[in-house]
């Protein structure tokens, strides 16, 4: 991948050029764009992660893209040409919902759960969804900008 032209064939707004690309995924053409990069040899998927933008809705974006509070970025890389390729997908904060990624990627297993565990972006689809760092009884999503900061009282094991 050597310009934007090479992602030009997915239809979707592309940012960068060389060996690193972000290309802006609409959530509901995800999984149809995730396996069309996955044949094009972009088979392993290096991170998936939630980001919540709730202070910075001025980011830089494509014109084409409309930001939302949240997003789920998926870091990819081709070994075959050594190319990386980000994908940035926009989640409205009233509907956290996005497809899984793991019948694409099955490496995406605990990055999904961590996303949905720390702020609430729900990959439906996920196999096993529940939470891989905070106790099951844990309220609230605690990477989420609104979180109250503080409030979580500080537990020490006995000496």
């Amino acid at each position: 991948m050597s310009d934007s032209a090479s992602t030009s064939h997915l239809a979707c707004p592309v940012a960068g050029t060389g060996r690193q690309q972000v290309i802006f995924v609409p959530r509901d053409r995800l999984l149809e764009v995730a396996n069309a990069l996955r044949s094009e040899g972009y088979w392993m998927c290096v991170d998936l992660c939630g980001v919540d933008y709730l202070l910075h809705f001025d980011r830089q974006l494509p014109v084409e893209v409309v930001p939302e509070r949240f997003e789920m970025v998926v870091s990819l890389l081709n070994h075959t040409t050594g190319t990386r390729l980000r994908m940035r997908v926009q989640v409205p904060e009233d509907d956290l919902a996005v497809p899984s990624l793991i019948r694409v990627w099955p490496s995406v297993d605990f990055p999904e759960r961590e996303m949905w565990d720390f702020f609430g972006i729900e990959p439906q689809g996920h196999p096993g969804l529940d939470r891989i760092l905070m106790p099951d009884n844990w309220e609230g999503h605690p990477l989420r900008k609104d979180y109250a900061v503080g409030d979580i009282p500080v537990q020490f094991k006995e000496a």
